[in-house]
């Protein structure tokens, strides 16, 4: 089984920088897109997505966040934010249920310039997690969470560590957020099987030729339960995938 995230930077602009050709070629069992800032409605989508389901949760302030799941087979359900209002107004999450686990396609929250948004980014944090334990538990099933954690986790997650030691997506207390996630039960999918590699990005800056040269972030994750670890067949970053200033993340899942 094959799923891919992608934070498309808008899809109706993605859609025009290939992402109908991404997906002919890719053919993904399950496509999470973060960042699609269009309501279901305003998104003429080309006959290649007739073969999956489509699950979008938008943001209210239009053209902002949003997410969706497109899935060939039908989840047993599908469930929309988390369940508190105070972060349900942004579309940032997405949960479906499978037979054997929880899929949840998330856009975090950017902790924007001068760590303006820090409090309610480290907010999220916590509630994130406990919407995913308490999913995990009442739906007895591993959770894989995937999108944009627009968090460097790590000094190798990112090309300039030392410059960016307070940067939002890069900061103490941003990297300690994923920590807490991962320390509950979570395995970081790539690390798990590259977990020495450099160089390897997921988000560039459209400034100063920054993707030509490799001067990158890992903000886009796949993170599974610990029980399903056993099950990480493949984890890749497909950097040579352009379309928006993310490329796509895949996992591949061996059968159960």
């Amino acid at each position: 089984m094959l799923l891919v995230s992608w934070n498309v930077n808008g899809i109706r602009a993605t859609l025009g920088k290939g992402l109908e050709e991404f997906v002919m070629q890719c053919a993904p069992d399950v496509l999470c897109l973060q960042e699609t800032k269009a309501r279901e409605e305003q998104v003429d989508l080309p006959l290649s997505f007739g073969a999956y389901h489509r699950y979008w949760n938008s943001a209210n302030k239009p053209g902002y966040s949003g997410t969706a799941i497109f899935s060939k087979q039908a989840p047993l359900q599908v469930l929309h934010g988390i369940g508190m209002p105070e972060h349900d107004q942004e579309g940032r999450v997405i949960t479906a249920e499978y037979h054997d686990f929880i899929l949840v396609t998330v856009y975090t929250p950017n902790a924007q310039d001068e760590l303006k948004r820090l409090p309610y980014r480290m907010q999220w944090d916590a509630d994130f997690l406990r919407y995913l334990k308490n999913i995990e538990q009442t739906l007895g099933k591993p959770v894989i969470f995937c999108g944009d954690l627009n968090v460097s986790h790590q000094e190798i997650d990112l090309a300039r560590p030392k410059e960016n030691r307070f940067s939002a997506g890069f900061s103490d207390q941003e990297r300690q957020g994923l920590s807490n996630i991962l320390d509950a039960g979570f395995t970081d999918s790539f690390r798990h099987l590259h977990p020495d590699q450099t160089g390897a990005y997921s988000w560039w800056s459209y400034r100063g030729g920054a993707r030509q040269r490799n001067v990158g972030w890992r903000l886009d994750y796949f993170c599974v339960s610990n029980a399903m670890t056993s099950r990480i067949a493949e984890a890749t970053i497909m950097a040579e995938v352009h379309g928006s200033d993310h490329c796509p993340v895949a996992l591949r899942l061996t059968n159960t």
